[in-house]
This record gives C-alpha cells, sequence and structure tokens, in this order.
C-alpha cells in the first residue's frame, strides 16, 4: 500500500471511513472489517462523534484495541451530538475531544477535524481551542471538513499557532465540486485533501448497471436523498465508466480510486465498508495509477459531473 504526508502523519492512500460502525455493523462485525483492514495494509481510519451518536468510536477502539499504535486515528467534532453538545465553541471543543478520546480508548488523536463549519462562532476562537490540545499531545494534527475556499483563507489568516492541514469534501466522478477552487486553495496552501464518498454512495462499485435489479438493502435502495442517484443519466456515466475500466483489464471501482488518486491534492481515499471481502477490494483497487492522459480521457467520459 502506497502512503502520503498529511502535515506531520504519513497515512495509506486508501482509508476506511467509519460511518457505518454503530449504525449497520454492530462490535463484532466492526471488528472483523477494521483486523481485515490492517491486513490490507489500510491504516488510515476516519471516523466521527455523530456516527452513530458514538458508537463508532466506542466500536473502533474496541476492535483496535492492542494494534491501536498500527494505525493513524482521524475522528470528527462539530455536528449534533444533542442539543447540548454541538458546534465549535472552544468549551465545547475542550468537552468534544475528552468524550471521543475516552470513546477511542486512546490517549491521542492523530487527526482532530472541525465536520462542519460554526457561523455562530469566530474560527480564530476555534483554533486557539485546537492549538491548546495540540500544544497538550491529546492531538497531534487538526483539519476541517466541509469548508468552502473563503472559509479556508479565513482559518488560515486566523491565529498564530496550529493551522488546518486537511480539508474532507465531498469528491467523486459525479461531485466534481472541489474542482471549483478548493482544489486549487489546497495546492495553494499545502493542504491535504481527503475526499468523502469517494464512490458515490456505491454509484461507483460496479453493483448498480443498466438493465440489472440492484442489489437490495444498500444506501442507494433505500430510498431518501440517495434515490436520485439512480437516475436514467447516472446509470448511462456508469455504463461508460465502466466500459472505460474493462476494456484495459480493470473494474469501475479502480478506476474511481484510481481517479481521485491522480490528484497530487488527494492523500487518501476514505470509503466505507461493511465485511472483510469489501475493505480489500477497496485497498487493492490503489493498485491502478492513471497517466495524465488516462485522467483526461475519464474526465472526457462525465464531462460537467456533480
Amino acid at each position: 500500500m502506497d502512503t502520503r504526508t498529511l502535515g506531520s502523519l504519513t497515512v495509506s492512500v486508501v482509508g476506511l471511513g467509519c460511518n457505518n460502525f454503530g449504525p449497520r455493523l454492530d462490535a463484532e462485525a466492526t471488528r472483523a472489517v477494521v483486523h481485515a483492514a490492517l491486513d490490507a495494509g489500510v491504516d488510515f481510519f476516519d471516523t466521527a462523534d455523530i456516527y452513530g451518536k458514538g458508537l463508532s468510536e466506542e466500536y473502533v477502539g474496541r476492535a483496535l484495541g492492542p494494534r491501536r499504535h498500527e494505525v493513524v486515528l482521524a475522528t470528527k467534532f462539530g455536528m449534533k451530538m444533542d442539543d447540548e453538545r454541538h458546534g465549535a465553541h472552544p468549551d465545547y471543543v475542550r468537552r468534544a475531544v475528552e468524550e471521543s478520546l475516552r470513546r477511542l480508548g486512546t490517549d491521542r488523536i492523530d487527526l482532530y477535524q472541525l465536520h462542519t463549519p460554526d457561523p455562530a462562532v469566530p474560527i480564530a476562537d476555534t483554533l486557539g481551542a485546537l492549538d491548546e490540545l495540540v500544544r497538550a499531545g491529546k492531538v497531534r494534527e487538526i483539519g476541517c471538513s466541509n469548508f468552502s475556499v473563503d472559509q479556508l483563507r479565513e482559518a488560515r489568516g486566523a491565529a498564530p499557532g496550529a493551522r488546518f492541514e486537511s480539508v474532507q469534501n465531498e469528491y467523486s466522478l459525479f461531485h466534481r465540486d472541489p474542482e471549483r477552487g478548493v482544489l486549487d486553495e489546497c495546492a495553494r496552501q499545502g493542504l491535504a485533501f481527503i475526499p468523502y464518498f469517494p464512490l458515490a454512495s456505491g454509484l461507483l462499485t460496479g453493483k448498480y448497471r443498466r438493465g440489472q435489479a440492484p442489489p437490495p438493502g444498500t444506501r442507494i435502495t433505500s430510498g431518501g436523498r440517495y434515490a436520485d442517484l439512480l437516475s436514467d443519466e447516472n446509470l448511462e456515466r456508469v455504463e461508460r465508466l465502466a466500459r472505460y475500466a474493462e476494456e484495459r483489464g480493470r473494474t469501475l471501482l479502480e478506476l474511481a480510486f484510481a481517479w481521485l488518486l491522480a490528484r497530487g491534492e488527494v492523500v487518501s481515499v476514505i470509503a466505507g465498508a461493511t465485511s472483510p471481502d469489501q475493505i480489500r477490494s477497496n485497498a487493492a483497487a490503489s493498485a491502478w495509477r492513471l497517466t495524465d492522459a488516462e485522467r483526461a480521457e475519464v474526465d472526457a467520459l462525465v464531462p460537467g459531473s456533480e
């Protein structure tokens, strides 16, 4: 497994998104996926306090146990846990990190990320509290998520001390918004970019093909905000991308990872997994390295995707 740099950290180019732990997988199933990830060379684990209302952090901490030292452990804070626990006020930052440390069963968080901007709190105040955590050794690096270009620039100029080293926003072949400025800002600031939903909620796994019944029990088939993903237009895009990959002896899943990793700003593609086989497939997908010409060919197949 190749690695890339995030601040002072070195992370595997395929990471494990832990949002399934708690809501979809119990502690034992989580353990199986976590150990399969470690055995496959995946050492970057990304969770959040909000996932399963704390269960994800608990399950990850239990599953790692004595293998904690083998991973770069990232978590997030700021989204609403309950009426009292939310936001980015310094007092809450201090409370949130202690609760995450306890649930994770660790004395440090390698990457602590503000999950979403908090317009009610000056970013300088939040960064000041995060700097305290870094100086206290409770956090190694800090990052942010769902930030715009303007918010990244404001954070960079806000305060001395610890600065954001990464930004985690949605990015995939079907969601190209970071190309409208955020990736360029990452390059200017030297920020590591971490794409979430890299497989477009499963659309780029190869499980959904035109003319075939979708597998039951998946996120897309559950309805709600994901239902629109199975549009005729998107399924046609899937067919074009799948053909491109298959003509080269590859899979659509491999193409989704390779396309993201061809961007120098991307340090790790974090994707969720609900089984050991799934995480092993994700890990193996990093082997394909697209040339600049190949990436341009893929872009031409899905122009204007969002």
